[in-house]
């Protein structure tokens, strides 16, 4: 069995292999190929959380474990791939990196089927590692010709906006409010921390599209309930997973606005037709794009020779 350092998934996973990993994927699981288990967590009263989400793709199965304290500012991520044929550990990933960059490439994703084509701008609200994902996945799939950011911190912004043009090459620029970073833009993504609604529907024009990626949490939610029953197409990576944590959705509607038409699985989503339509993927994370990516970083680490031996004994 491997093990492989952030540094070395970072260089293995580029973004373009990503986004083909990703739609790999959810058209595996459009065919029942590939499975998805929803995100399971256990809450301990000092605040730590122990968070474990599977999948199966292909000729791997394997889970991502996490660990959380948001009073100790914690994070500690590991994913374990195993042979789907014979139960034989394959690799652990240290795997911040991991979910950083498949969840990039999920909207890249949905961007590409849901987004305008001839897109060109992006607005950001949220400057933190999730978001300069969002960045080079969406610049992945549409030719960005401006690039708007806003966060809480001044200076985080302009910091963010200097590297993602110092390493994309593109147009980046940091704004003093949430409104100038998304109204009139054709992309819009979301990648905060943030309890409550960080912008409004009315800044959302006609044509936007809007990756909301920021919240898995039932209590929490980046998107106004105005903005969801103003959509005309939501996209999410799992129904059942959304039912559980996406609080985006879970505190605009009720029971019974689960069965609108206007909801679907990005695994069912076709490419948009409707110029002036508004739509949204929201992102939960799911375990089979671990899996997924994980595997790619796998089989290019042994083609590569990158890795060091955890112990010997029965491997795929």
């Amino acid at each position: 069995m491997l093990f492989l350092t952030e540094a070395e998934v970072r260089k293995l996973l580029p973004m373009t292999e990503a986004v083909r990993l990703m739609r790999e994927t959810f058209a595996a699981l459009r065919t029942g190929a590939s499975q998805n288990q929803p995100r399971r967590r256990l809450s301990m009263p000092s605040g730590s959380v122990l968070h474990a989400m599977a999948g199966a793709h292909g000729k791997y199965f394997g889970t991502k474990i996490y660990s959380t304290n948001a009073k100790y500012g914690s994070m500690h991520f590991l994913f374990w791939l195993l042979d789907a044929e014979t139960a034989n550990p394959c690799a652990l990933l240290e795997a911040n990196w991991l979910g950083q960059i498949r969840t990039g490439a999920a909207s890249g994703y949905a961007t590409d089927l849901l987004a305008r084509k001839d897109a060109t701008t992006l607005g950001i609200v949220g400057s933190g590692f999730q978001a300069r994902a969002q960045v080079e996945a969406v610049s992945a799939v549409r030719p960005l010709k401006e690039i708007r950011v806003w966060s809480r911190n001044q200076a985080n912004r302009e910091k963010f906006a200097a590297e993602c043009a110092r390493d994309f090459g593109l147009n980046v620029q940091a704004v003093p409010t949430a409104r100038q970073a998304v109204e009139n833009m054709d992309i819009v993504a979301t990648a905060t921390w943030s309890k409550d609604p960080v912008l409004e529907a009315d800044w959302i024009a006609p044509g936007t599209h809007i990756n909301a990626m920021g919240s898995n949490n039932p209590q929490r939610r980046e998107l106004p309930a105005e903005l969801i029953a103003k959509a005309d197409r939501i996209a999410c990576d799992s129904i059942e997973q959304s039912k559980i944590e996406s609080g985006d959705l879970l505190l605009a509607w009720e029971q019974k606005d689960w069965e609108t038409p206007r909801l679907i699985e990005l695994k069912d989503a076709t490419e948009r037709t409707n110029a002036p339509a508004i739509t949204i993927f929201k992102s939960n994370g799911l375990g089979v794009e671990d899996v997924a990516a994980g595997a790619f970083v796998y089989e290019q680490a042994l083609r590569l020779g990158v890795g060091r031996p955890l112990y010997s004994g029965a491997e795929s």
